[in-house]
């Protein structure tokens, strides 16, 4: 999706010109990938533009860097306070995303990480559904991409690093060259992970089953995270089992989570019709919860918004 660009961006500690937020072209995380990043989004309230669950996404960003051995050269709440100053300053009045960054930058070269500079920058823009209004409303057609996730052996795939998303860029292109709007990657032991930035979901029987993240080589969602609890608090059950893709094609109903995402329903995975092919109750249901939730409209969940 085009970016829009906005006035400002953080780095570093100051604000720079949204021209001037420039790095140099041999700094160490353009070579190697290396680095951690979040996805964070605001949401206009009656309060307010408000981040949701600010202090759980910088805290996963702090957990990426320790497990990367990238020394943050800034406190939790430093970090969270940055990400507030940006969303006012840049007016965000109707929401915004926002895409803090940790990156090793320009000095040295070579694979050993350890001697680069670590960079820190924030950025925030206005940003529509990431897979579409359709595809919110609809849901969205599904492929089981030949690219499988790491094994965490091979990658952490506990933290959330950029040039790991290699692996999802791949599948993406794969599923979107082929017809579909998305991809559903299998992790090292052949079973459902998840999908190239989202966590997936099904329902079967009333029951709400999603993949455990450490055994599916996935990423442990704060949106996902979210929709269990949602789930709980409105009565379901959901579990954490591993499945495989037969799974997906007899479900009652699929969806997937995220933050550029959001919740989106799946109509169809592999061309197998999930369900009736249209959003099922209960997904149709955490999602309209949801909706309401990040913009202020359910008090119960208020501590979840960070208003700006």
């Amino acid at each position: 999706m085009p970016i829009t660009p906005t006035a400002k961006i953080w780095m570093d500690g100051q604000f720079v010109n949204w021209d001037d937020a420039k790095v140099h072209v041999l700094s160490h995380g353009l070579h190697y990938g290396y680095g951690a990043f979040e996805g964070v989004r605001a949401y206009p309230t009656s309060k307010g533009p408000a981040i949701f669950r600010l202090r759980e996404h910088m805290q996963r960003l702090l957990n990426s860097a320790k497990i990367l051995m990238l020394e943050v050269p800034f406190t939790l709440d430093e970090l969270c306070d940055a990400t507030v100053e940006v969303v006012r300053v840049n007016g965000m009045t109707n929401g915004a995303y926002i895409r803090p960054l940790v990156y090793l930058g320009y000095g040295e070269m070579g694979v050993n990480p350890l001697p680069a500079p670590v960079n820190v920058s924030i950025a925030c823009w206005p940003w529509g559904a990431y897979l579409g209004d359709d595809g919110h409303n609809n849901g969205v057609r599904m492929k089981i991409s030949s690219w499988h996730r790491h094994d965490p052996n091979a990658m952490p795939t506990a933290a959330k690093g950029t040039g790991m998303y290699l692996n999802s860029g791949l599948a993406k292109v794969e599923a979107l060259k082929a017809g579909y709007d998305e991809a559903i990657l299998l992790g090292p032991d052949g079973r459902l992970s998840e999908c190239s930035g989202e966590n997936l979901f099904i329902v079967r029987d009333g029951v709400i089953v999603t993949p455990p993240s450490s055994e599916a080589g996935a990423l442990a969602g704060i949106t996902q995270a979210s929709i269990v609890t949602l789930a709980n608090d409105l009565g379901y059950e959901v579990r954490f089992e591993a499945m495989v893709r037969t799974d997906l094609y007899l479900a009652d109903e699929a969806f997937l989570t995220g933050t550029a995402a959001e919740v989106v329903p799946i109509s169809s995975v592999d061309d197998r019709v999930v369900g009736n092919g249209k959003p099922g109750p209960i997904t149709s249901q955490l999602q309209s919860n949801y909706f309401k939730i990040v913009r202020g409209e359910i008090p119960a969940y208020e501590h979840w918004l960070t208003v700006c």
